[in-house]
């Protein structure tokens, strides 16, 4: 005789299953709502932050574009930028912005509390327009290089470059959100001085001048652009390119290619305090 095996199924139960699921129900309502108002809280903070950066720089430029007289102070205080009797340094940035140079450059910036000059170009600050806006809140100085940066568009004529400057102004302004800001800051791409464009470049920097726009070189430069890519060989070239100056106006480069730029970065910044300059950008100059 066989017996019939009995499969003894365990009774569940249903209460105690219902309030387990309603605990982790809660539990995990609590977590979510927890994450949320933590988030909610950091962009609070973070918002009040950048706030108060974009008063700070909107007050500077409005009251800077309210009076002709401010206006300038800036042309004559870049005509003597490379004048100082104490040590000071403008780190300026040509052509970007991009991803892989640019947002490395701010971190970098960022965390050593320095404030530089973005010499943008316009087709790229509508490429990238988020990267100009952070630049923008974080303190940073955005002036104007221009649109294209190829010399047979921006150089065809005088009123080429003020065209292309007006046209990055545009590009500026609607990265930033701020319909009112006017950089009134131009870099001739290659330089204002020499060349086959000379000429023009000299009767745009009449029209720039009747217009209360400065325009502003370098005196220093890392040869980022000039063919040097070890970055101990572009740091030894910037030293010997800085001497004994007193104002220095750094020349580096922030397009996509130029990552030497922001691996030499660290090492210049060291390299500069140790010598006892002080870091300041366009701002600076406007107080």
């Amino acid at each position: 005789m066989t017996l019939d095996l009995i499969e003894i199924k365990p009774k569940l139960n249903i209460k105690k299953v219902v309030l387990i699921s309603i605990i982790l129900i809660l539990i995990i309502s609590l977590i979510s709502t927890s994450i949320f108002f933590i988030i909610f809280n950091y962009n609070k903070k973070l918002s009040l932050v950048e706030s108060k950066i974009l008063d700070k720089n909107k007050a500077v430029h409005e009251l800077y574009f309210s009076d002709n007289v401010k206006q300038e102070k800036l042309l004559n205080e870049i005509t003597h930028i490379y004048s100082s009797d104490y040590k000071r340094v403008f780190l300026t940035f040509d052509d970007g912005p991009s991803k892989s140079v640019t947002i490395p450059i701010l971190d970098i910036l960022r965390q050593n509390n320095i404030k530089a000059t973005f010499f943008v170009l316009g087709s790229n600050a509508e490429r990238y327009p988020e990267i100009v806006k952070r630049a923008y809140q974080e303190g940073h100085y955005i002036a104007n290089h221009g649109f294209t940066h190829v010399y047979g568009n921006i150089y065809s004529s005088a009123q080429a470059v003020i065209d292309e400057y007006n046209r990055t102004e545009t590009a500026i302004k609607n990265a930033i959100g701020d319909q009112t800001y006017n950089s009134r800051l131009f870099r001739f791409p290659g330089g204002s001085i020499g060349g086959k464009y000379n000429d023009i470049k000299t009767e745009a920097i009449n029209l720039l001048n009747q217009n209360n726009i400065a325009h502003l070189d370098w005196n220093a430069l890392t040869a980022d652009a000039a063919g040097l890519s070890n970055v101990d060989d572009m740091i030894n070239y910037a030293e010997s390119t800085i001497g004994n100056k007193n104002s220095v106006v750094i020349l580096m480069h922030d397009t996509g290619t130029k990552k030497e730029t922001y691996e030499l970065l660290p090492e210049l910044i060291k390299r500069l305090q140790e010598k006892g300059y002080a870091f300041e950008n366009i701002y600076d100059l406007l107080k």
